[in-house]
Order: structure tokens, then sequence, then C-alpha cells
């Protein structure tokens, strides 16, 4: 028997969802924009690039300046306003774009370009995995989190041994966290947008670019793993 209040639901639940994850992906395509477009503009030019890898404080106080803006965007969420949540993520895009400027000097911009187009690959099949599969991915969360945090820790120890073949595993296996964080993300991304608050559009922008941080992060460091797979050091 047709029930017009479920109905009335499950469109409800769907235009929130579609709406939520519009500005997840929007968000997520503006900070990496804005991120290319600082890091060329910066490699661009050799006053800023001896500014910030020419003095060691400076490239400190961006990675530190980076890890805070994360860690409080994430933290005060909900407590902040539309317009302060989107220019912390734009703020934290802004400053990627700088200290990845680098990259611009160390890699060939054909390794870049192909790094780029593929990491652009992964992550959108994984994504649209997260969104369409019926499977529940909650249990791959522990799995990648250590994965993750092993891999944190053996990259401190590989900056005292010093070794290219435990380097090269470690980005392989960073290939394979961030893929899967990529679907894991997605779909709890997919669970949220669900019950997005169509009739809030504070909260609504909120949750897109907390979304959107989650999934840039994912593309990044995917990114930068295939990178060094990739090579093409031009020294």
């Amino acid at each position: 028997m047709y029930n017009a209040s479920n109905a009335q639901q499950t469109m409800t639940r769907a235009q929130g969802l579609s709406a939520f994850m519009r500005g997840v992906y929007g968000w997520m395509s503006a900070g990496l924009a804005l991120t290319a477009v600082v890091a060329m503009f910066t490699a661009s030019s050799q006053a800023m690039m001896n500014l910030i890898f020419g003095n060691m404080l400076v490239l400190i106080v961006l990675v530190v300046a980076q890890f805070g803006l994360v860690i409080g965007l994430s933290a005060a969420i909900n407590r902040l306003s539309a317009g302060a949540a989107t220019g912390m993520f734009m703020l934290y895009s802004a400053l990627n774009g700088l200290t990845l400027s680098g990259i611009f000097v160390a890699y060939a911009g054909v390794t870049i370009a192909s790094a780029f187009a593929v990491s652009a690959g992964m992550f959108l099949a994984m994504s649209v995995y997260g969104l369409i599969t019926k499977r529940d991915l909650t249990s791959w969360g522990s799995f990648l989190f250590m994965g993750l945090i092993g891999m944190i820790l053996a990259s401190v120890v590989n900056i005292f041994v010093q070794s290219s073949m435990l380097a090269k595993i470690l980005n392989y296996v960073g290939v394979l966290v961030f893929v899967g964080l990529t679907a894991y993300d997605t779909q709890r991304l997919k669970d949220m947008g669900e019950y997005a608050p169509m009739n809030d559009a504070t909260a609504l922008r909120r949750g897109s670019i907390l979304g959107a941080l989650t999934l840039y992060l994912d593309f990044i460091n995917l990114f930068l793993m295939m990178l060094r797979i990739f090579g093409g050091n031009r020294d």
C-alpha cells in the first residue's frame, strides 16, 4: 500500500544527500584548485621559494599552521559559522599550496601530471564505489587506521635507517591505505548526507566543508604517494 509519508521522507533524504554531496565535492574541488594555483604561483617565484624552503623556521610555521587548521576545523566545526568554516578550509588549502610548491622543483612536470591523472582516476573510482556499494565498509575503518599508524611509525624509523626499499614499500602501502580511506570516507559522508538538515543552510555548509576536508586529505595523500612511485626526479 502506498504510503505518502514514507515516500516524502525518502524524497527529502535523497534531496538532502544530493545537496550535501554536491557541497562536499564542490568545496573539495575548490580547495584543490586553490592549492594548485598557489603551488604553481609560488614555484614560479624564486623569492617565494627562497623564503619558504631557504628558511627552516618559515617551513615549520607553515606545517604547524596547517596541522592547527585541520585540528581546529575538525574539533570546532559545530561551533563555527559557515563563513568561518569555509575560510579556514580555503586558508588551509592555500597554505598547503605553499608547501607543495616544492614538488615542481623535485619532479618533472610530466611526472606531476601523470601522478595527478592516475590519482584522480583512482580517487574517482573509489569514491563512486563508496557511494553506490551496498556493502558496509565500517569494518574497514579500524584496519585502515592501523595501517595509517603503522605507516607513520615506519616513516619515522626510515628517517634514521634511510632504506630505499622500505620507502618504496611505504609508498605502495600508502596508496592502498588512501584508496581504501577514499571509499570508506565517502560511504561515511553518504550516511551523514542522508540526514543532512535541508532547512539549516549553516549546518549543511559546515557538514559539506568538513566532508570536503576529509576527501581533500585523502586525495592529496594519495597523489603524494603516487608522485613518489612515479619518481622522475629532475636530478
